[in-house]
């Protein structure tokens, strides 16, 4: 166990409290819009389902301004009878506590860990402070496959928008699903149960809260660690996720290479787990699957399209690094067409990645400058899957992705023949 990161108020809280079954984290930072809707229903959730067991709830603070963790601690549920069968037996208990080291989720986890860890818990699960579509039967969903069906991690699994979490759809889930063997939906979710036992094992890695993985890839390296490790895994049906509305102006380029940049690290933290899977397998999943309505989300065809265009005029000279002439012929050949013709070959999609994965291992260029060249390509890709689907049903969607996943699966054998050479 590293040397402890807790302040001298979290320690103290700790050492009053001695231990807990189940410890919730909520990592905050200018959360103030949403907080207490979130204290409110895990408080609710841990009342309604767990009543028997002592619990922790842990808001882990990034240095809000607005008042995130006075609400915190003020937020209360008015009224258990309304929820419950029995009284509980133990009362919620609460700790707020600034984290320590590079600024980020990651670090947050980090000090939720810590007290999940010396305070023995059975369960730790952690949940976004930006929710505003969490419901109390969401604890029920995170904790009870850990608690009493011995799993060690569990995933979130939600009903979303068909054009919302694009880089989860077209890279991120069809990637980790053919190089590890897991069909884990939504790998970089935010909403995850773990076991007592892999939360001190996340806790051993101390070096890996130095690195990005603090600032914003915690979630990929979670889901890969316990699936790579060994470690038993699931996914909960959780409904619809609903954030507080995000940033419009968020700069697209960073935010890819902010998620697409650990997965390709990860691949060589994990190379000798993944080359050997041949093929992937569903895991256990938990929870009453039901049709929810999802927020909207708008897409402009155009601009992707244009920007697309954009980056095979400007970045041939890059590309031309690690793809091959196949690969460039052939974007250039989909730059030619309109916006509602564009289409962008499944095929060609997933070799681009496997050659952008080599290209990031074999440091070929700057690191950064492999995943920002990413960006038109990523473009491109989604204003094909828009054109694909603007008629297609969720379950019409979902087919889609599966397709592109039995691609990555059917082309792994490429990116292993070059991945040693």
């Amino acid at each position: 166990m590293p040397k402890s990161i807790l302040i001298k108020e979290a320690k103290e809280k700790v050492k009053e409290y001695n231990k807990a079954d189940i410890v919730i984290g909520i990592p905050s930072y200018n959360n103030a819009r949403t907080i207490s809707h979130v204290v409110r229903a895990v408080s609710a959730g841990l009342a309604k389902y767990f009543s028997k067991y002592n619990c922790i709830i842990v808001n882990s603070d990034g240095g809000s301004k607005d008042g995130t963790p006075d609400l915190f601690k003020e937020t209360m549920v008015e009224d258990f009878d309304t929820i419950l069968m029995e009284h509980p037996v133990y009362p919620v208990h609460k700790i707020v506590t600034p984290y320590h080291g590079i600024p980020g989720k990651g670090s947050a986890f980090r000090t939720i860990f810590e007290i999940g860890h010396l305070l023995q818990a059975k369960v730790c699960a952690v949940v976004d402070s930006d929710l505003r579509s969490i419901t109390p039967e969401w604890l029920e969903a995170l904790i009870e496959p850990v608690l009493f069906h011995g799993f060690d991690f569990v995933a979130p699994l939600y009903q979303r928008h068909k054009y919302d979490g694009t880089i989860t759809n077209s890279i991120v889930y069809p990637l980790t699903r053919a190089l590890y063997g897991k069909r884990i939906r939504q790998p970089i979710g935010g909403e995850f149960g773990i076991s007592g036992n892999l939360v001190s094992f996340f806790l051993k890695n101390k070096k890996i809260y130095y690195t990005d993985v603090a600032r914003f890839g915690i979630d990929i390296w979670m889901t890969t660690t316990a699936v790579a490790c060994g470690f038993k895994v699931c996914q909960s049906f959780l409904g619809a996720k609903i954030h507080d509305p995000k940033d419009p102006g968020t700069d697209l380029v960073s935010m890819l290479s902010q998620v697409v940049g650990p997965v390709f690290n990860l691949m060589e933290t994990y190379n000798d787990s993944w080359s050997e899977v041949a093929s992937s397998v569903p895991v256990p999943e938990f929870g009453f699957k039901f049709e929810v309505a999802t927020d909207p989300v708008r897409v402009n065809l155009e601009r992707m399209v244009e920007s697309f265009k954009q980056g095979v005029s400007d970045l041939v000279s890059v590309w031309e690094k690690f793809l091959s002439g196949d690969v460039l012929s052939e974007l250039r050949r989909i730059s030619s067409y309109n916006v509602l013709e564009f289409r962008f070959p499944k095929e060609l999609w997933v070799r681009i990645i496997y050659d952008f994965s080599l290209a990031y291992y074999k440091k070929v260029l700057a690191k950064d400058h492999i995943l920002k060249s990413l960006t038109p390509l990523y473009l491109g890709r989604t204003a094909s899957f828009v054109n694909e689907t603007m008629e297609s049903t969720s379950s019409e969607v979902e087919e889609r992705i599966e397709s592109l996943c039995q691609e990555f699966e059917k082309q792994k054998s490429y990116l292993l023949s070059k991945w040693e050479k």
